[in-house]
């Protein structure tokens, strides 16, 4: 069975949450055999639970411990300690022998805890209009165009994404691009307390496979395009599109999806689309329901006419690149989705100014450009760079790794990217248990180009800085808003923006002492 949410209406699961007293507090109470029609019980007829928990430490008096089974460690080897902790019952997909426990047994307990987490928190995306947006590239900052059209058009806007969680009211750095099941549900209720009528939210391929999203709903479903990312877990691109294309099966009757038909992976989604739903498509290069002439971009940001519909505005943005103003379109078609006129898209576009992490400028008097960005697939690297090269006559000079523990296939073609610059810098990104080393021969062997070799990613952006001439433009990709970096399995501080800030400051210093010295 498919514990999707169209199994049970939400008039049913009204009358399978029902509010009940424990310890004083008022708190919903579900019924698995109601939740669960096809499930089977062991030990019992029925569970009733209040709380549930995927991890043994969080359990507690009366908790329901959901025994995921991940890529390294099986859930059910922590029943034991789940229930030392205070679980009176436990979720499985195998019955397991000799525990004391009611077991209720499913078919993918990944799915049901998903569905339970947003029963036990009164479905709270039912109450909003949610725009998911998917893709290898891109998601982070359509999620940010779209919560700050909505909230210029004034509509009150959280956000979930790789950069951080925000409920409309307060915000705190993100753990995941999308989170955790129970997290995802409790954020929403959250948004819904705080009388948030919108919500933007990045989904992941992981996300979608570990069906974080079952008991979501969403109004809108957005890709942005599909380029090779993660085939260590997905194994290869078509299991990886496949994935992607689950993020439909989330959409509430009449919802929406946007497909990008700049992206021919994107744009073969079409097939897979539910007559139910509503198609929407942008494109730069062909005839869609919204595109845009490029008028101008420089560093300093872009101009372009939108087009929705046949209806027309101009645009000014900081962000700048045709990548960029792409996913301006995908922003758009959302908030047009959500009955934002034209005038109030292009007030919401202009308004935002930065995103961390995302093409940020470093700007502290030097005579070169500087910038920071997350770009870490070779789609996005090459973008990036080929962007950057329209608009210097200078030399570009791109600092860069590869993440260690992932997709090793990816590694030559991060190198055959940065051969669009005029200098590669070789370094280390998160190197985690590998050898940082033999991540950067791997990147090398895809190079062509002038390579410059540094494992210590501080060393290599201060070569990169002292190598830069009057009218350069220096890249440093891969980390872009992240504040730490993993080596081996310790974590310690370190942000991009704040090492290349702190190195032209003390070269700055430096050079004026120098001329004080020499006058």
């Amino acid at each position: 069975m498919t514990f999707s949410h169209h199994n049970i209406n939400h008039q049913q699961e009204a009358l399978l949450s029902f509010p009940a007293q424990a310890g004083g507090m008022s708190c919903c109470s579900v019924s698995l055999r109601l939740l669960f029609p096809q499930a089977s019980f062991v030990g019992c007829a029925d569970i009733v639970v209040t709380d549930v928990a995927n991890h043994s430490n969080d359990c507690k008096a009366g908790s329901l411990f959901a025994a995921m089974t991940g890529t390294h460690l099986n859930g059910a080897t922590f029943i034991d300690s789940a229930i030392q902790n205070g679980a009176t019952s436990v979720m499985v997909e195998q019955p397991v022998a000799e525990i004391r426990v009611p077991q209720i047994v499913v078919k993918n307990v990944r799915e049901a805890y998903a569905k339970l987490t947003a029963t036990l928190n009164g479905h709270p995306s039912t109450k909003l209009n949610i725009a998911a947006v998917t893709g290898t590239n891109g998601k982070t900052t359509v999620t940010w165009l779209v919560r700050s059209i909505l909230q210029s058009a004034g509509h009150q806007t959280g956000l979930l994404g790789t950069i951080e969680y925000d409920d409309s009211k307060q915000q705190q750095p993100a753990s995941l691009s999308t989170p955790d099941a129970q997290l995802l549900s409790q954020w929403l209720g959250s948004m819904v307390q705080h009388n948030a009528t919108h919500v933007a939210m990045e989904v992941t391929s992981h996300a979608l496979h570990q069906h974080r999203l079952s008991g979501t709903e969403i109004d809108v479903a957005v890709v942005t395009n599909i380029t090779q990312d993660h085939f260590d877990y997905h194994k290869n691109e078509t299991a990886y599109k496949k994935c992607k294309a689950t993020l439909f099966n989330y959409c509430k009757p009449n919802g929406t999806v946007v497909l990008n038909l700049d992206d021919a992976n994107s744009k073969s989604l079409q097939a897979e689309i539910d007559q139910s739903l509503q198609l929407i498509t942008y494109s730069l290069e062909e005839p869609a329901n919204i595109t845009a002439i490029i008028q101008e971009t420089t560093l300093q940001g872009s101009r372009f006419l939108l087009s929705i519909d046949g209806e027309k505005i101009g645009v000014r943005t900081s962000l700048f690149g045709k990548h960029h103003i792409s996913n301006c379109l995908a922003a758009a078609a959302v908030a047009h989705r959500f009955g934002v006129s034209l005038d109030e898209i292009a007030a919401g576009i202009q308004s935002l100014e930065i995103i961390p992490g995302r093409m940020e400028r470093i700007d502290c008097g030097q005579s070169f450009g500087l910038f920071v960005d997350y770009a870490h697939t070779d789609d996005a690297l090459r973008k990036t760079i080929s962007t950057l090269r329209e608009m210097t006559t200078g030399r570009i000079i791109t600092v860069f790794g590869a993440g260690g523990d992932r997709d090793r296939s990816k590694r030559a073609l991060l190198g055959q990217a940065a051969s669009l610059a005029d200098i590669a810098v070789v370094t280390s990104d998160n190197p985690r248990t590998e050898n940082p080393q033999q991540i950067i021969d791997e990147i090398v062997s895809g190079i062509q180009t002038t390579t410059h070799i540094e494992i210590d990613r501080e060393s290599a952006i201060r070569w990169a800085i002292e190598e830069a001439e009057p009218g350069d433009i220096l890249l440093v990709a891969g980390k872009g808003h992240e504040t730490e970096q993993l080596v081996g399995t310790k974590r310690t501080s370190f942000d991009d923006r704040v090492v290349c800030r702190n190195i032209l400051q003390n070269s700055l210093q430096s050079s004026r002492l120098k001329q004080f010295i020499s006058a």
